[in-house]
């Protein structure tokens, strides 16, 4: 039995995994933060990368596409220093906004750099059932995704990601979202029905098509906001880089032991099982 279904949504699924993972939200000048998942910002970044596009063009096609994020491990919060200028001749040094440069002791900038470690997200990018035009921007990013104009990365340069990024494409995103296996050790307490798994989107989640099984009564059901957060894309240019503000839902979903596919092969391998067998079979889904 499921609490009542809503229409499916096409969408795509990305699996975000890697060493290292950073996705700034209040970076400013020498202190790089991160936060604790993918933002809508770095997310429509990696994927108008993947199609080439210059950052003075449009993303209104990419802004359109709603994002919902299941935190399959968090991962660990790293501060890593940075040295940038030290040791060089006064001309080499970094230069000042009036475009000089620093001299004596103020040539070297310490700046800070925060980065999230062994952390794995599996994330759904969707859109209204039978919106062709963003049918069509699905299929493009996918297919991009698949064979990038520029490299990928997860939220800045020195993040790569580990393995491909893009696992299918379905009609039916969200479904599939829950019941993908998850990048993260079976639970060593086996007497619970299952464990919490967190989800976020940029939309409320008591739209999400969870089986009752998966449902507490202690846990919200993401009808309402929890936060807001400033990484609504809106301008790419380096001038005039610009973002706006949007609600942020969560949503805690117990999950069964039997999706904790644990690390390495033995996730990937159940990853490609149940996208093989399940995830082009489902009706009305596509890989």
């Amino acid at each position: 039995m499921t609490t009542l279904h809503p229409v499916p949504e096409p969408g795509l699924l990305l699996r975000l995994t890697g060493p290292l993972q950073s996705w700034g939200l209040h970076s400013h000048f020498n202190e790089r933060d991160t936060a604790p998942f993918p933002t809508r910002s770095g997310i429509i970044g990696m994927l108008a990368s993947a199609l080439g596009r210059h950052r003075d063009q449009p993303i209104d096609d990419l802004t359109a596409l709603q994002l919902t994020v299941r935190t399959d491990r968090p991962g660990v919060m790293l501060r890593d220093l940075h040295t940038v200028g030290g040791g060089l001749p006064g001309k080499a040094t970094v230069t000042t906004a009036e475009g000089k440069k620093r001299p004596g002791d103020t040539g070297t900038l310490l700046t800070h750099r925060h980065y999230l470690a062994d952390a794995a997200f599996t994330i759904a990018l969707t859109t209204p059932h039978g919106a062709i035009e963003n049918r069509a921007i699905l299929d493009r990013c996918a297919a991009a995704l698949c064979a990038p104009q520029w490299s990928l990365h997860l939220g800045r340069r020195s993040c790569p990601p580990e393995g491909p990024v893009l696992i299918g494409q379905s009609d039916d995103a969200l479904h599939h979202l829950i019941h993908l296996p998850l990048a993260a050790p079976p639970p060593r307490n086996r007497e619970s029905p299952g464990r919490p798994v967190e989800f976020l989107g940029d939309r409320p989640l008591n739209h999400l098509p969870a089986p009752a099984d998966t449902i507490t009564d202690t846990n919200e059901d993401g009808s309402h906001p929890s936060a807001e957060l400033n990484d609504q894309p809106l301008n790419y240019h380096p001038r005039q880089r610009a973002y706006r503000a949007r609600p942020l839902y969560r949503r805690t979903l117990l999950l069964p032991h039997s999706q904790f596919a644990g690390l390495g092969i033995k996730q990937l391998t159940a990853l490609g099982h149940y996208r093989d067998t399940r995830l082009h079979t489902i009706e009305g889904s596509r890989r």
